[in-house]
This record gives C-alpha cells, sequence and structure tokens, in this order.
C-alpha cells in the first residue's frame, strides 16, 4: 500500500470513529489527527487531501 493510500484509509477510519460519536476529548484528538493527515496528504499530493471533513 502506497503512502498515500494509507493515509487515506487512516483518514476514513477516524472519519468513521467521529460518526459513531465520540466524546469531546475524543472528538479533539480525533480532529488534530484528521488535520495532520490532511498536512501530509497536501505535502504529498495536494490533489489528494481535498477539503476538511471537519
Amino acid at each position: 500500500m502506497s503512502t498515500v493510500a494509507n493515509l487515506l484509509a487512516r483518514k476514513q477510519a477516524l472519519l468513521e470513529r467521529l460518526e459513531s460519536d465520540p466524546g469531546p476529548n475524543e472528538r479533539e484528538e480525533i480532529q488534530a489527527l484528521i488535520a495532520q493527515i490532511e498536512t501530509a496528504l497536501n505535502l504529498l499530493d495536494p490533489r489528494t487531501a481535498g477539503p476538511s471533513d471537519k
């Protein structure tokens, strides 16, 4: 699995966790991780990350 594919898979898993209605602390942590992944994706390929799903 390529780096971009791995990051996208991690982002998708985190988005699914957000849908499961986590507590406020966990939500903050998940959103921070998604932001980090989006930054990495933008650095690797600006067309891949897309708009934020926050």
